[in-house]
Parts: structure tokens; sequence; C-alpha cells
């Protein structure tokens, strides 16, 4: 659970976030928007890029905003991001191994988490490549894997349907699908591809310039006029 309480931000003057206060409590949670909603800056701020001004932010009963950068991810907080991070000239075992170097683990636990983690983003077999010799789907699926690997408690996903084609986005689809099954880890997914939203999400909290819109079903929030409106155009049909 992410209790996330009056939370502002500001930058010069603008608020890309508004006095936000939700609750989100289930295993897959949606944040959708359109451009300059504010999405983005939320998952900044739970990684400790972004300071508030004001408001709290409370994971499993943890004060996130207390924290450094680096303890949100010993503690477990973990994230992908719009433009990857796949080191290239690195095999793709090692992009997802280096992510372990702040946990103590015998070699064997680390062999078995790397290998369990690459099982689930589907990059078994692949682990000598390098960073350099994949496509964007996979590495894209390296993100998630470097993301999943060592035990996480919540995994922040930042737009990874981008550009992704409909076979691409089924899969990937399972893969998030499976990630609170593994791992007993909470996903806060991003995205402007609905469908993937639909698909992987249980409840999805709508912002529109920093504010909140509605939260709740994700279909009953999809079908929502206001939502509609603001970031799906009201002709659309879902």
């Amino acid at each position: 659970m992410i209790n996330i309480d009056n939370l502002a931000v500001e930058f010069g003057g603008v608020r890309p976030i508004h006095n936000l206060t939700v609750d989100l409590t289930d295993t897959i949670v949606g944040v959708v928007g359109p451009n300059g909603a504010g999405k983005t800056t939320l998952l900044n701020v739970f990684s400790g890029f972004v300071i508030p001004v004001s408001g709290s932010v409370k994971a499993f009963g943890q004060d996130l905003l207390a924290m450094p950068a680096h303890r949100r991810a010993q503690w477990g907080l973990r994230r992908t991001f719009q433009t990857e991070q796949v080191v290239e000239d690195l095999s793709v075992w090692d992009n997802v191994v280096v992510m372990l170097d702040t946990v103590r683990l015998s070699g064997r636990e680390r062999r078995e988490q790397v290998q369990a983690a690459l099982n689930l983003a589907g990059l078994a077999g692949s682990e000598a490549r390098f960073g350099q010799d994949l496509n964007a789907y996979e590495r894209r699926r390296v993100e998630i894997a470097r993301a999943i690997v060592g035990q996480p408690r919540i995994v922040l996903m930042d737009e990874p349907g981008a550009g992704l084609s409909q076979a691409e986005s089924e899969e990937l689809q399972a893969i998030i699908k499976a990630i609170p099954d593994h791992y007993n880890a909470m996903v806060v997914l991003i995205d402007h591809d609905v469908s993937l939203i639909a698909a992987t999400c249980t409840s999805t909290a709508v912002l529109d310039f920093g504010s909140l819109i509605t939260h709740g079903p994700t279909g009953e929030v999809l079908r929502d006029e206001r939502v509609k409106a603001a970031y799906l155009g009201k002709g659309e049909v879902l």
C-alpha cells in the first residue's frame, strides 16, 4: 500500500503535482493522464529524484520521503525509466547482476536471483548477449529484469509499453502480471497504452494538471466521462 497525502511539487512557480491525496492499495496499480499531468514527477518523488514542497508518502507504513534515494533502493523500491538504461558494453547477465552490488548474498544466491529475474523477463538463453546487440523490446525486458532482481517491494514502471507491437505488448502484459506472484511486490504502472493498463491493472488513478481526477477499479475509471474528456478523447469507445 502507498498512501499519498496532500502531496505538492513545485518547479519555478509551476505545480506539476498539486495537493494530491490518494491511497494505492492493489498489487498492480495504473497511473494515467495526458502529457504533463504529473505522472513521471510522481514516480520521481517516490524514487527520491524530486523533493516535494509539502505532503507525505508512506509505503507499507514506511515514511518514504524520510529515506535518501539509495536507502529506498535498498529497502526495495525499484523502477524502470522512459529512456532505458541498458549498458551497451555489458552482457545481459552483467546488466542485471550489478543491481545486487549493495545486497549481501552468497554467490549461489546471487546467481539464482539473477537467473530467476531473467527467466521471468523472458531472457533465458540471452545471458551472454551484449546490450548493444539487443533490439528495443529486448532492452526493455532487461530493464524489467534489473527492476525485479533482489526481492523488490515496489516496482515503478514508466511507459514500458511505448513503441511495442501488439504481440510484444501481450508478452509484456504477462510479465507484469507475474511480478506480484513471483516477488510479492506491488507494481505501479504508467503507460499511454490503454489496453496494457486495462489488461494488467486492478485499479487506476487518473491525473490531470497534477491533480487527481478519479481513482478506482480500472474498468470503471476508463469508462468515466471525465477521463475520456481529459485523456482518451470524448469519442473514444472502450
